[in-house]
């Protein structure tokens, strides 16, 4: 026994869908059809009934006698042997009835006007009219003559009316079932047909692997609305994991390469050690080599760690890191002050907002430290000795704008692009003048977008190079008061 059912395709719903809507369309139509029909037969029926009781008053005529009577002469009668009626005269005085009745007197309709009413007779259903006429006695006497009241019962059997509504009834049903039979294939060979561009898309899909991300869509996809958005998404989806493949294994390739060469540089200056008997010095010298060369491999790994944090998911939910960029920067030169004297190169730091202070940037502190002292010191490191390195911080909007100008050699217009990949040196020289670890400002990237920010470099050969990062800013209450009371003084 399975315990779940069997899941049913897009098609099979629609076409049981449409299906169930035929049928109770098909049954409304069929109930409407009955009301419809039972209405306009009954209509004519009772104008029927009530000809043939006019019938009936017109063959009431005077009796000749003395007391001036009417009678019924039902030799001039030609009316359906299964009807039935009876002719009453003044104070009840039955004047004939037909030979199939025994009658229903006539309290049976005691009610002054005419009308209908439901009889079985003789176990068949009948209805039956009462109408009221009058009858002229001596017409050619003084007076113009006497008039007669005559009252008229006439009924007729109903059966073949209701044969006649359940013929027409019957006909909308079986057109409806036959409407049923011809639409269900017919549907399920449309539904087919529609839904064959996403079928084709599904194929195009499942053909995508990590090894081939080749992905077409079928032009039947494009142009279809309804199947517009989701090739869109699907094309930007894969191109997206791609990229994330593909810096993923170059990540890991570039990863292994340099873990690979320092691992390399400390094997082999132990091994040079143990090859010949060395003097003290000599072993303390080639101690401090492999103790730089592990020192080397801890900031790799660091750095690595630091990026994979950065790219992560974010913050936990409910927590909003908050920094003062402001103080931060102050705090990265102080840092590096030691780096820039050596270099010889002067840091210039200009905020050309006023107010500022009051307002602080959407990323922690230690983040905020991380991405100032790395640009700042790619700046140091690559400004030429005498120079200065410009800082300037302003407010666009609602965003902190943090640019960073050194005036050094800058960068081919054919690294740039590249300044952002892991690994990548604009430099091809490893020294610790103007190379490192390759990740630097992969780390301002992750963490400028993790912020909600941007970063980017403006870069011309041999006039220098501009980091500008973007970053929203969060204002304080308290800034905000400050500012307000500030403009107020001021009007």
């Amino acid at each position: 026994m399975r315990l779940f059912p069997q899941p049913r395709s897009i098609a099979f719903h629609l076409i049981v869908a449409v299906l169930a809507v035929e049928l109770v369309s098909s049954v409304l139509v069929v109930v409407l059809s009955f009301g419809y029909e039972r209405h306009a037969h009954f209509r004519a029926f009772d104008v029927l009934i009530h000809g043939r009781a006019d019938s009936v008053l017109g063959a009431v005529q005077d009796a000749e006698d003395g007391a001036d009577n009417v009678m019924l002469d039902q030799a001039d009668l030609h009316l359906p042997h299964d009807d039935i009626y009876e002719v009453y005269g003044e104070n009840g005085r039955l004047l004939g009835r037909s030979t199939n009745w025994q009658g229903a007197g006539v309290d049976v309709f005691a009610a002054p006007k005419d009308g209908y009413a439901e009889l079985t007779v003789n176990g068949r259903q009948y209805k039956v009219i009462r109408i009221h006429g009058f009858r002229t006695v001596d017409p050619g006497a003084p007076g113009g003559g006497k008039l007669r009241k005559v009252t008229i019962l006439y009924g007729a059997p109903t059966e073949h009316v209701w044969n006649a509504i359940r013929g027409a009834v019957e006909f909308y049903a079986a057109g409806s079932v036959l409407l049923l039979i011809v639409t269900g294939p017919l549907i399920a060979w449309l539904l087919h047909r529609g839904l064959l561009p996403l079928r084709q898309l599904a194929t195009m899909a499942s053909e995508v692997s990590v090894d081939d991300w080749h992905f077409d869509p079928p032009a039947s996809a494009r142009n279809t609305p309804e199947l517009a958005p989701l090739t869109e998404a699907l094309e930007s989806v894969l191109q997206r994991l791609e990229r994330s493949f593909v810096q993923q294994k170059t990540f890991v390739s570039d990863a292994a390469h340099e873990l690979k060469t320092a691992v390399a540089v400390v094997k082999s200056s132990l091994q040079l050690l143990t090859m010949k008997r060395r003097t003290g010095v000599e072993y303390k010298a080639g101690l401090e080599r492999c103790l730089a060369d592990c020192l080397r491999l801890e900031e790799i790994v660091a750095k690595m760690l630091t990026l994979a944090r950065e790219e992560s998911a974010g913050d936990v939910a409910g927590t909003a890191p908050a920094g003062d960029l402001t103080g931060c920067i102050w705090d990265v030169i102080s840092q590096l002050d030691s780096v820039a004297a050596l270099r010889e190169v002067q840091v210039v730091f200009a905020e050309t907002h006023a107010e500022f202070a009051n307002g602080q940037i959407a990323v922690a502190e230690e983040d905020c430290t991380l991405l100032v002292s790395n640009l700042l010191l790619n700046a140091l490191q690559h400004g030429p000795p005498a120079s200065t390195v410009e800082i300037r911080l302003s407010i666009d909007g609602d965003d902190a704008v943090l640019e960073i100008e050194d005036h050094g050699d800058g960068i081919d217009a054919e690294a740039l692009p590249h300044v952002f990949d892991r690994f990548f040196r604009g430099d091809p020289s490893r020294t610790r003048n103007t190379g490192g670890t390759g990740l630097g400002l992969a780390i301002c990237k992750a963490i400028a977008h993790k912020a909600g920010g941007t970063i980017e470099l403006a870069s011309q050969r041999h006039q220098g190079t501009t980091a500008r990062v973007r970053l929203p800013l969060t204002r304080t209450i308290d800034g905000g008061l400050r500012r307000l009371s500030s403009a107020l003084g001021k009007s």
